[in-house]
């Protein structure tokens, strides 16, 4: 393996930034990237703690995150698998990422920033759903935020509109491998659909 070691390396392999890749970076979020954000309603949060990195997808009935300024985005936490893999980096380390993404566009916008976790009861409130509020809300003070480019969307055809996933393997029977067949794949993908309805929030 040849290992890039340094970034006077790595600079050397590629061409320098376009204008437009720089000149898109804003510290705050600007009108035109205020009403992007307000129209997704899923987005991957990553995180960074003393484990290593997470990315966890977060995905809304509406708008994924609610937009209180400039520079603060609130995420209501809702129903997952209580591993709190990202959770715990927010609350020992705080440096967090969103992408954002949006159906039929080719653009993603990143932001960049730090995060902590808000228990405060008016605040979850505020989120409530069918009478269920989450249990805490992610407070994300934004740092940076621009759009992606949209190459790599536009390479994979992401909403070209065929259905892929035919041939993918399920969760029940990823976790029937995982366990040699102690896990009951078969009733965990039969049950699942109904779970998830009667839990999504």
């Amino acid at each position: 393996m040849s290992q890039i070691t340094s970034i006077a390396a790595l600079e050397a392999l590629y061409d320098a930034p376009s204008e437009a890749s720089l000149t898109k970076v804003a510290p705050r979020l600007t009108p035109a990237y205020r009403r992007w954000i307000a129209q997704s309603k899923f987005a991957i949060l990553a995180t960074a703690g003393e484990k290593g990195v997470q990315a966890s997808p977060r995905g809304d009935d509406g708008p994924v995150v609610r937009i209180a300024d400039a520079q603060t985005l609130l995420m209501p936490d809702w129903r997952g698998n209580n591993r709190l893999d990202c959770l715990r980096n927010i609350v020992t380390d705080g440096r967090a990422s969103l992408m954002f993404m949006v159906p039929g566009s080719s653009n993603v916008i990143r932001v960049n920033g730090t995060a902590v976790l808000s228990v405060a009861p008016a605040l979850c409130e505020s989120f409530t759903r069918k009478g269920i509020a989450p249990r805490a809300v992610i407070v994300f003070t934004l740092q940076e935020v621009y759009m992606q480019c949209a190459r790599a969307i536009l390479r994979s055809g992401l909403w070209r509109g065929a259905d892929e996933s035919a041939e993918l393997p399920s969760l029940g029977e990823i976790l029937s491998e995982l366990t040699e067949g102690r896990f009951d794949g078969a009733r965990y993908d039969a049950e699942w659909p109904a779970r998830a309805e009667q839990t999504m929030w």
